[in-house]
Order: C-alpha cells, then structure tokens, then sequence
C-alpha cells in the first residue's frame, strides 16, 4: 500500500466489487489500511461496489473501529448504498448492537428506507437480533413502516419464526394484518413456513384468517402448498374461507393436491 501511494496511486479510483480502495479494507476490517487512506485525502463517502460507501461495508462486517474511524472524518451516516439501503441497515441486519448504537449517536435516522430489507427494523427483525430490535424501537423506529423483500419487520419475524421479535413488534402495536413484500401478510409469512408457534401468536391478535396477497393469495393456501398440518387445523379452527380463490394455486385443496402430487 505505501508503496503505491508513494508512486501516487489514484485513492479514489472507482471499480471493482468493492468500488474504491477505502470499502475493500473497511470491509475486511484493516484498520491501519483504512487509517493510510484516510491520510490521502480518500473521499470517505464515494458511491460505487457492492456496498455502496466504506461505512456501509465496514458496518456491514461489525468493524467497530473503522466505522469509528470513518465517522470522526465526516462520512455520511444516512448515505444510501446498494444491497443494504444504509450502514445502521447493515449492522442491524447482522445484529451488531455496538455499531449500531455508534451510527444513532451519530444521527442514523432509524426509518431511512432502501435496500433489500427495506429499514433497519425490518433488517434486525428478519434475523431474529432481539437487542438491536429493541434499540431500534427506543428510537422510535416505525413498527409499521413499508418495503423492501418482506413489507414491514412483522413479516420478516414471521417469515424466520422469530417468536420473541414477533411478540416485542406486537407489543409495539404492529399492525397484524398489514399487507406487503413477498408474502402478503405476517400470517400468509408464517403459515407457509410452518411456524405454528408464530400463527398462534398472530391469530391471539384477531389476524385477518382471510386476508388475500402475496404469491399464495391466503394463509390456508401457503400452508397447504408446504404440506404444514398443524397449521392447516389452526386456521381451519378459526373458519378460515376454504374455498377462497387467489394465488398461484387458486385455492387451499388446489395447492394441497400439487404438494401430494410432488411426492408421488
């Protein structure tokens, strides 16, 4: 490195997977790299790479000290990047708590939307990280916010079968019947992945049984699609439409038979 910054090697030169020189050794976390960069004048908040910006890359990977290193030289904390929206996003979506209060001390706004997961919440939510979830909520992070893969944490909770993140969200008065994402609901999220636990706990909270979205249209038909028995009597118990059409399958017994017909 000192050698080709001695021969005057661009800093800021763009391209690659990680974009700059300044994301690739924030990401793997050298500091002493990230500190020789800095001391060349590297623009810490250039766009470009997988992850966007330095600080999204090395808050990504829980690098505390680069992230502390990027911050006392100015990067941007809200920067929106490429796969994870923002670095608060990223950390959260790996459940660093310590980074993740570093980026709210430093002003991460905590509903900034973008990226895969949609907010940090979400992010925290569909990995199941209980604390930084309960962080986020203390800075008021919305419960109910919209977008990215999953539509609100809910869903993503649901999705994982995160029973305690799925209680902490509803205690925050998340809206059990929100519709959203890839699935449609937190219950047509659970149901397919057979989370009785988790249907169980949305059901307590006079879930929408007949709600119809996402690629199953109902939470009978993603259940029966996946052949999960015990979910199939919890929403049968709460008379449940059976004859609902919707979806990839059209109805629950359409999809049933195509899950018997796999196995055969």
């Amino acid at each position: 490195m000192k050698l080709l910054l001695q021969k005057e090697a661009d800093v800021n030169a763009l391209g690659g997977l990680y974009g700059t020189a300044l994301q690739a050794a924030s990401k793997k976390g050298h500091e002493a790299i990230v500190e020789l960069l800095l001391e060349k004048e590297t623009d810490v908040n250039a766009q470009g790479g997988h992850y966007g910006t330095a600080l999204q890359a090395a808050s990504a990977h829980g690098h505390e000290t680069v992230v502390k290193l990027l911050l006392e030289k100015e990067a941007d904390v809200n920067a929106l990047g490429q796969h994870y929206g923002t670095a608060l996003q990223a950390t959260s979506g790996i459940g660093h708590e310590t980074v993740v209060k570093l980026l709210l001390q430093k002003g991460a706004d905590v509903n900034a939307l973008g990226g895969h997961y949609g907010t940090a919440l979400q992010a925290a939510s569909a990995e199941g990280h209980e604390t930084a979830v309960k962080l986020l909520l203390e800075k008021e992070a919305d419960v109910n916010a919209l977008g990215g893969h999953y539509g609100p944490a809910l869903q993503a909770a649901s999705a994982y079968g995160h029973e305690t993140v799925v209680k902490l969200l509803l205690e925050k008065e998340a809206d059990v019947n929100a519709l959203g994402g890839y699935y449609g609901t937190a219950l047509h999220a659970a149901s397919e992945k057979g989370h009785e636990t988790v249907v169980k706990l949305l059901l307590e909270k006079e879930t929408d049984v007949n709600a119809q979205g996402g690629h199953y249209g109902t939470a009978l038909q993603a259940a029966s699609a996946k052949g999960y028995k015990g979910v199939v009597e919890l929403l049968l118990e709460k008379e449940v439409e059976v004859n609902a059409q919707r979806g990839y399958y059209g109805t629950a017994l359409l999809a049933g038979q195509q899950k018997v017909m796999r196995q055969l």
